[in-house]
C-alpha cells in the first residue's frame, strides 16, 4: 500500500454512532459526538469509513442483548475489511445494555474496545486513549476498557459545550436532558438498575445549554428525563426548582418558541407544572403520561403507586387547566397475572381518556427486575391477541384525533422540504407531521396553517399567515 492510500496524520477521524431506543439515547449520542470533537473525531453516516463505531444501546425492548451481539457480529466483518485495506476501526458499546452486561460483552466480543454505561460518556476521551494503548499489546493481553460505575461527579459539568456548527446540523428542534435515573422501581423496568437514582441538573446548567441551542437556531426544545417531571434542580440560591418553575424560566429565553418534555410519571404531575401548562403558550398542549394498565390490581403488581381513578382524576385536572391538551400513553399487555377482566379495565381507561397516540407492548421479562420472578406468566398467544385488540382501539382514537383537527388553524413549525415538489413539511403542536404547499422560504419559522385533510400518518394543510419568527 502506498502513502496515498492512507489518510494523512492530521486528517479528521470519523465516528459512526448508531443509536437505539429512547430520545435520551439520541441526546446522549449527540453529546458523545460533542465530547469527541475536540479530539479530532467528526461524525459520519458511512459505516465503512469510520475509525470509531459506537453502539448506544437500549435495554427496554425484548431481546435487546441478542440484538447487540448480532450487530457486533456484522461490525466484526466491517472491521476486518478495513484492516485488510490498511485502516482500522475501534468499537465501543455504550448505553443501558452496556451498563447491565458490560463484562459479558467484553468476554463474548473480544473485538470490542470499550464498554461504558450512560453515566460515563463524559469520560469517553479518556477511555478511548486507554483503549488505543491496549491495541499495542499482544492479543492475549488486550482487554476492553469497561466503565460501568455510577460516578459521583456531575457528568454534564464535564462535557464540553456543543459546537455551534454541530448544533445547527441538528435542526430546528433539539433534545435537552434535565433529569436522569429513576427512583420508582416499577416491577417491569430495568431503568433504575441501568441509569441509577434520580438526579436533576442544576438550573443554571440547563438554562445555559438551552440558550446555546437557541443561539444556534433551535426553535423547539424537548426536555428529557426518565421521570422528567420529577425534576428538582438547584438554583444559584440553593433552592430546589421543579419542572413547572423551570418551564417559566425557559419561557424567558428570547427566540425559544416551543417547549416539550418527556417522559412523565403520574405521581410527579404537580400543581406548579399543571399551572405552567395553563399559563405558558410555548409549552405545547401534548403530554406523554404513561399509565401502563387500567387495572388497579395490575398497577399494584407493577408498583406504579397510583390507581386508575387517580390517573383519570389527574387527566381531568390537566384538561381543565389546558382544554386543548392531547394525551399519549404507554401500555403493557400480558403482565404476569393479568386476567381477561384486568385487560378489559385497560381498554376501559383508554376509552375514558381518549389518546391522540400511544405506545403498546407485550410484557417481556427483564432479568434482575421483580417482574421476572412473578408467577402467572401469560401465554404468548394471549398477549398477542390482547395487544392486537388494544392497538385497534388506540389506532382508531388516533385516526379520530387527526380527523378532529380538520377545519382548525394551528401553528406549524416548518422544518423541511416536503416529499412532493413545491411542498414543505413541519410539525403541529401535537407532534403530527403536516404537509402543505409552499416555498422553502417558509422553513425555519412557525406559520399559521389551516388543516384541510388527513393522510395515513399526517395532516394536510394550507398556509394562512406567518407568525413572526
Amino acid at each position: 500500500m502506498t502513502k496515498t492510500d492512507i489518510a494523512p496524520q492530521n486528517a479528521p477521524k470519523r465516528v459512526f454512532i448508531k443509536t437505539y431506543g429512547c430520545q435520551m439515547n439520541v441526546y446522549d449520542s449527540d453529546r458523545m459526538a460533542d465530547a469527541l470533537a475536540p479530539h479530532g473525531y467528526m461524525p459520519t453516516q458511512e459505516l465503512g469509513e469510520a475509525d470509531l463505531v459506537l453502539l448506544n444501546t437500549c435495554h427496554i425492548r425484548e431481546k435487546a442483548s441478542e440484538k447487540v451481539f448480532s450487530e457486533l457480529g456484522r461490525l466484526k466483518e466491517v472491521q476486518g475489511e478495513r484492516r485488510a485495506a490498511g485502516a482500522d476501526m475501534m468499537i465501543g458499546v455504550a448505553g443501558c445494555v452496556a451498563q447491565a452486561e458490560g463484562e459479558e460483552i467484553a468476554r463474548r466480543a473480544p473485538m470490542v474496545d470499550m464498554v461504558f454505561g450512560p453515566q460515563a460518556y463524559h469520560r469517553l476521551p479518556d477511555m478511548l486513549a486507554r483503549a488505543q494503548a491496549q491495541r499495542h499489546l499482544h492479543p492475549s493481553l488486550k482487554k476492553a476498557v469497561v466503565d460501568t460505575d455510577f460516578p459521583e461527579e456531575d457528568k454534564f459539568a464535564h462535557l464540553p459545550a456543543a459546537k455551534k456548527e454541530v448544533t445547527i446540523k441538528r435542526g430546528l428542534t433539539a433534545f435537552l436532558t434535565v433529569q436522569e435515573g429513576c427512583d420508582k422501581f416499577c416491577s417491569f423496568c430495568v431503568v433504575p438498575y441501568t441509569r441509577g437514582a434520580e438526579v436533576s441538573r442544576p438550573v443554571a446548567q440547563v438554562l445555559a445549554e438551552a440558550r446555546g441551542l437557541v443561539e444556534a437556531g433551535v426553535k423547539e426544545i424537548t426536555l428529557l428525563g426518565q421521570n422528567v417531571n420529577a425534576y428538582h434542580g438547584v438554583d444559584a440560591a440553593g433552592r430546589s426548582v421543579g419542572l413547572g418553575e423551570l418551564a417559566y424560566l425557559l419561557a424567558e429565553i428570547t427566540g425559544l418558541e416551543r417547549l416539550r418534555y418527556t417522559t412523565s410519571h403520574p405521581r410527579d404531575m404537580d400543581d406548579a407544572l399543571i399551572a405552567a401548562h395553563r399559563d405558558l403558550p410555548l409549552l405545547m398542549p401534548y403530554l406523554h403520561l404513561p399509565v401502563q394498565s387500567g387495572s388497579d390490581r395490575i398497577l399494584k403488581a407493577m408498583n406504579r403507586k397510583h390507581t386508575a381513578a387517580e390517573y383519570l382524576a389527574l387527566i381531568e385536572r390537566i384538561k381543565t387547566a389546558r382544554p386543548d391538551m392531547a394525551l399519549s400513553g404507554d401500555f403493557i399487555v400480558g403482565f404476569p397475572g393479568e386476567t381477561d377482566q384486568d385487560f378489559e379495565d385497560t381498554l376501559s381507561i383508554i376509552r375514558q381518556t381518549g389518546y391522540a397516540s400511544a405506545y403498546s407492548f407485550k410484557y417481556s421479562t427483564r432479568p434482575g427486575t421483580p417482574g421476572a420472578n412473578l408467577t402467572g406468566q401469560i401465554a404468548e398467544e394471549v398477549k398477542t391477541e390482547r395487544l392486537y385488540r388494544l392497538q385497534e382501539l388506540v389506532n382508531q382514537q388516533t385516526t379520530d384525533f387527526h380527523a378532529s383537527c380538520v377545519g382548525k388553524t394551528m401553528p406549524v413549525l416548518i422544518e423541511r422540504v416536503g416529499r412532493m415538489p413545491g411542498q414543505v413539511g413541519g410539525r403541529s403542536p401535537y407532534l403530527q407531521a403536516v404537509h402543505l404547499e409552499g416555498s422553502t422560504d417558509l422553513i425555519g419559522a412557525i406559520h399559521e396553517v389551516e388543516i384541510v385533510g388527513t393522510s395515513t400518518n399526517s395532516l394536510v394543510g394550507r398556509l394562512k399567515q406567518a407568525v413572526a419568527a
